[in-house]
């Protein structure tokens, strides 16, 4: 008994070929216009996700074209092969691609920055030497990290203004931190850096992922366990929750 033939659309393999890339060029470039790249990827390389829509769009256009033969003449005789028919799991491919780049499109990536920097390591690469310094009410938190970095002497910076903003993290053994994430390319390098902040005793305790502005001082503390050495820690005067930033990675 000869099975039953695949329909129509799923015979016409540069059709389906056609919606497929067509689905993920507009994934892209979707990307490209309404921010949603700033969430997964360094701004640099945003340029190349939109030229690569654009080729993707013109592949489409051109499997469409083929789909209809348009530009070329057709014997009416001569039998499909293979390049210009798909076959049952072919088609069954191309219809889910299609349809993982329509939930890709309609599903916008909300990624917890909080779980993903529990799970990478730290930051902890140091600048031997910072060509320029600024001035403390104007460093953000990257800067803060880079610079003690820079200068691991904690009583250097004691009573220094601080204006810095980030996502709350816990740290296990120790007080929740106000942290970023660095890329160097997108998240799948992401690593976090933080600072220690000494909360409010009175205030409840800060929910992970909640993204906060903090103005304060710097101040010494001690690190957690028996080791007790000195530290700096962010000393709240005002602390005021912000939605997260349009663009809230860090090179």
């Amino acid at each position: 008994m000869t099975p039953p033939s695949p329909p129509p659309l799923l015979r016409r393999a540069p059709l389906a070929r056609a919606v497929s890339l067509g689905l993920w060029a507009a994934v892209l470039l979707q990307g490209s216009l309404d921010g949603r790249l700033d969430l997964l990827l360094r701004a640099a390389f945003h340029p190349l996700v939109t030229i690569a829509g654009a080729l993707l769009l013109g592949l489409a256009l051109l499997q469409l074209a083929i789909a209809f033969g348009v530009g070329c003449r057709r014997d009416p005789l001569r039998r499909e092969g293979p390049w210009e028919r798909t076959g049952r799991s072919q088609g069954l491919m191309l219809l889910v691609t299609a349809a993982l780049a329509v939930l890709v499109m309609a599903v916008p990536p909300a990624p917890s920055f909080a779980d993903l920097a529990s799970q990478r390591p730290r930051d902890e690469t140091a600048d031997g030497e910072l060509s320029f310094v600024l001035p403390p009410a104007q460093r953000t938190l990257t800067d803060w990290v880079r610079l003690l970095r820079s200068q691991p002497d904690p009583r250097l910076f004691d009573g220094d203004p601080v204006r810095i903003s980030g996502f709350v993290l816990p740290v296990p053994g120790d007080t929740p931190q106000i942290a970023r994430l660095l890329v160097r390319c997108c998240l799948a390098d992401a690593t976090p850096v933080g600072l220690p902040v000494r909360w409010p005793e009175q205030d409840p305790p800060p929910r992970a992922d909640q993204w906060l502005a903090i103005e304060g001082t710097m101040a010494l503390g001690r690190q957690p366990g028996g080791a007790g050495a000195e530290r700096l820690e962010v000393v709240p005067r005002r602390i005021r929750p912000i939605p997260r930033p349009a663009r809230p990675l860090e090179p």
